[in-house]
């Protein structure tokens, strides 16, 4: 049941809009990262950005722009940057972070633990410092089903003992540890730990989307660039998994859902100290071939794949019970994974290279 607070004309519940405040959003020219940014500004919120630009584009905010009728402050910033972390606060009366920013492939992050652990830990540490500086003490913090690792049972469950088998996921992990360190040792903050599972689709306008560099890590923006011509055909990586067509299962939800359960989470904590965590999840499975069986509805003509070997690591089926962000927030997926696909089919046939205006150098089939 949702909690609810008092008001001058009666209750409210809590998921409603704690009034306008100015929320710095790192990460936040990145795909979930900008998603937000519009949620944030449908909800009435001011919105300031920081982002270093390595994997994003400014794009995405002249759109977001361009759709909501608000401008976001932009700074181009890295987080391992403290100096320049501290200006954006001294420049701003922020009231609450959200906080995207980070490298985020798992294969990647095996090649170059270094990279990860630096770059998200100390980036977090620099943040965490200048927001203490400056009394700013509420955070959502972008985590991950990955922290769940491969001993867990389905569904995962928020009180499950975590533990990641990837240094991507330990840094979810040891962020996860470290705001829960900081909450426990200081009932100031204000803080939201949100786990979540598989982010596709687009926005419905199709002007803002996904749009990774280099070749796709996940399962719909490679089916996407196989649809759009970029690259000649999908790997499956196994078709011999304990699941109903072999193919195994993910948790898959859209990224305007997710971007609400943001906005949702962010309400949530404006009121209340501690250290909360959802799953942010759809609740059930969907495999490679079903969501391609979606997305080729979307496009209206097959797209070509080829079942290959299991991928290292991969887990045959997991999803989220999602719960408690329905009992805390009032908040659950409304989209379908038809949707899902339809919307992110629209934002990449009106963008074939992403943001950019013609096809980058680096863009051929691999």
């Amino acid at each position: 049941m949702l909690q609810h607070r008092s008001t001058e004309s009666g209750v409210a519940p809590i998921s409603a809009s704690v009034g306008t405040m100015k929320i710095l959003v790192t990460g936040g020219t990145g795909y979930i990262g900008s998603h937000t940014v519009l949620s944030l500004q449908e909800a009435g919120h001011d919105v300031v950005v920081l982002d270093n630009l390595v994997n994003s584009s400014e794009e995405s905010l002249r759109r977001v722009s361009e759709l909501t009728g608000k401008t976001a402050a932009f700074h181009q910033v890295d987080l391992v940057d403290e100096p320049a972390v501290e200006a954006v606060f001294d420049q701003h009366q922020i009231d609450a972070v959200i906080h995207f920013a980070g490298l985020k492939a798992v294969g990647e992050s095996v090649q170059e633990p270094l990279a990860y652990y630096y770059n998200n830990i100390v980036g977090t540490l620099n943040l965490l410092r200048a927001m203490d500086k400056h009394n700013v003490r509420s955070i959502v913090f972008s985590s991950s089903a990955t922290v769940y690792g491969e001993h867990n049972p389905i569904p995962y469950i928020e009180k499950m003992e975590i533990g990641a088998n990837n240094p991507y996921g330990r840094t979810k992990e040891q962020i996860e540890d470290i705001l829960s360190d900081l909450g426990n040792a200081d009932d100031r903050w204000h803080i939201a730990l949100l786990r979540y599972f598989n982010p596709v689709g687009a926005h419905p306008s199709g002007r803002i989307g996904e749009d990774p560099q280099g070749i796709p890590n996940n399962l719909v923006p490679f089916i996407a660039q196989v649809a759009v011509g970029r690259r000649e055909k999908l790997m499956v990586f196994g078709g011999d998994y304990d699941t109903p067509d072999g193919t195994a299962q993910r948790d898959y939800i859209h990224v305007v859902d997710l971007a609400d359960g943001h906005v949702a989470a962010l309400n949530y904590i404006a009121e209340r100290a501690g250290v909360r965590r959802w799953n942010l999840g759809s609740g059930r499975g969907s495999s490679v071939l079903e969501v391609l069986r979606s997305f080729e509805k979307a496009v209206g003509q097959p797209i070509p794949y080829e079942i290959t070997g299991r991928r290292a690591g991969d887990l045959p089926a997991f999803w989220a019970d999602a719960s408690s962000a329905l009992a805390d927030l009032g908040w659950s997926t409304t989209k379908t994974v038809d949707q899902m696909c339809e919307d992110h089919w629209r934002w990449q046939k009106n963008n074939p290279y992403g943001y950019n205006a013609a096809e980058p150098a680096a863009a051929s089939n691999a």
